[in-house]
């Protein structure tokens, strides 16, 4: 498979994603720079973390403008695969890709640790690799990863699946004290209705190698190359 990881003004966890795909992973990846329209032919885009533009105007306001993003929507709708990861996820929810908005955690303060997510549907092309109801351990660090979406919504994610992870203790017990950012029904990962755009708060690049006292992050870059497999 074939990764491209897109780089804004201001992204910072861009080369930590690169490294983990064709590193550790050992998959041909290439970086995208915001202004480019050319995908290079990746079957798979990434947004990763980081302050696309500064977050001066609000998360990911600004970089949904970037000429990238136009060739990203194709992608999209083409069936390809798009994840965003934390500022990507918020890049994607503001281009319209990915339901909800983020707003300041709970306890307005940045947040910057490891949690536990609980995988809350193994069917999909971000999860396949994973067990249903499999605890994962990986790190967060926003200070905008307050999940929100209206009761009609939040139904109809639940309807059609699309919650990907939410916030549990380490035994997967969804309880209010392993919500990091008071996210609405501990939702840390959700995918669109199609299936094949997913964003997530936490790091999965962060939590790829033992030497940062986890692996857990590679099951879901393992689960999307399974798809060619």
């Amino acid at each position: 498979m074939k990764f491209g990881v897109v780089i804004f003004p201001g992204s910072n966890c861009d080369h930590d994603t690169h490294h983990v795909l064709k590193s550790v992973l050992g998959q041909e990846t290439v970086f995208l720079w915001h202004q480019d329209t050319d995908l290079q032919d990746v079957d798979t885009v990434i947004l990763p973390g980081g302050f696309a533009y500064g977050d001066y105007l609000r998360c990911g306001a600004i970089a949904k403008f970037s000429p990238i993003l136009e060739s990203v929507r194709r992608h999209a709708q083409d069936g390809k695969l798009v994840v965003g990861i934390c500022n990507g996820f918020q890049i994607l929810q503001e281009a319209g890709l990915l339901p909800g908005v983020m707003l300041r955690n709970a306890g307005l303060r940045f947040v910057c640790r490891h949690v536990w997510l609980r995988t809350e549907n193994n069917q999909t092309l971000f999860t396949n690799a994973c067990q249903e109801g499999q605890v994962l351990k990986i790190p967060i660090a926003h200070n905008e990863g307050n999940f929100f979406i209206s009761k009609q919504e939040l139904a109809e994610l639940q309807e059609n699946q699309q919650i990907v992870f939410r916030y549990s203790d380490a035994q997967g017990d969804v309880i209010p004290e392993a919500n990091p950012n008071g996210s609405i029904d501990s939702i840390a990962g959700v995918m669109n209705r199609q299936g094949n755009v997913m964003g997530m708060m936490p790091h999965p690049e962060r939590a790829s190698e033992a030497l940062l006292n986890s692996e857990d992050g590679r099951f879901i870059f393992k689960s999307m190359i399974n798809r060619v497999h």
